[in-house]
């Protein structure tokens, strides 16, 4: 399906002329949005790999791979271009994960025939990696070393409470607590309605509450 500009929700000059396949544009906006970018590579990332690839290097690959798709952005680009962008990242993140762990990488494209759900990159697809950068991130607090020991419980612990989480719920959170995205964004993205977005947003955070309720300490 071909758009036309007026379809993307943050039209303007700099976004038009990436839509009309300059180059020069798309290396400015992917600028503008390396910092969201390099969040979502630092936590998408499997933990196996944090010292072992920078994550500068996959955000060089994910440019390379939006400039060869960018014949492509009027039809794959319909949830705005940072969502566009995002995709890619996930994709060459995946591409990432399947050169440095082979078989025990999941490819974050596998059984998914649904374009936004792939876009998504659901938690399933790396659930074991992404519910674990989810609890370390937020125990992040404790960095003492006396508190080492009880930052490793506690993470474990919360990991598993974690991995019970309704898969979309916990990738609400995931969104847009650290991916940053906006209710319009996240609606877009997981192919739901704003308003769906936002109930389903809230949901999640009573449940993560109850959670960290339950976990001592």
């Amino acid at each position: 399906m071909t758009h036309s500009p007026e379809d993307f929700p943050a039209h303007d000059d700099l976004v038009n002329r990436v839509l009309k396949r300059d180059r020069e544009a798309l290396a400015e906006l992917f600028e503008q949005a390396r910092d969201r970018l390099r969040k979502i590579a630092s936590f998408r990332l499997d933990p196996r790999l944090a010292s072992r690839v920078d994550v500068e290097d996959i955000l060089q690959e994910a440019y390379l791979n939006a400039e060869q798709r960018l014949s492509h952005v009027m039809r794959e680009a319909t949830g705005g271009i940072f969502v566009w962008l995002r995709l890619i990242l996930n994709q060459t993140l995946a591409d990432v994960h399947r050169r440095h762990l082979g078989a025990q990488a999941r490819d974050a494209s596998r059984d998914r025939s649904s374009s936004q759900v792939i876009g998504a990159g659901l938690s399933s697809n790396m659930g074991d990696s992404n519910a674990f950068s989810f609890s370390s991130m937020l125990l992040g607090h404790l960095t003492s070393p006396s508190q080492a020991l009880l930052r490793k419980e506690l993470t474990e612990q919360l990991d598993t409470a974690i991995q019970s989480m309704n898969e979309l719920d916990r990738e609400i959170l995931i969104l847009r607590h650290f991916e940053e995205l906006t209710n319009l964004e996240t609606a877009r993205l997981l192919g739901i309605s704003e308003q769906g977005a936002s109930v389903r947003y809230v949901r999640a955070l009573v449940r993560l509450q109850h959670i960290l309720e339950a976990i001592p300490e």
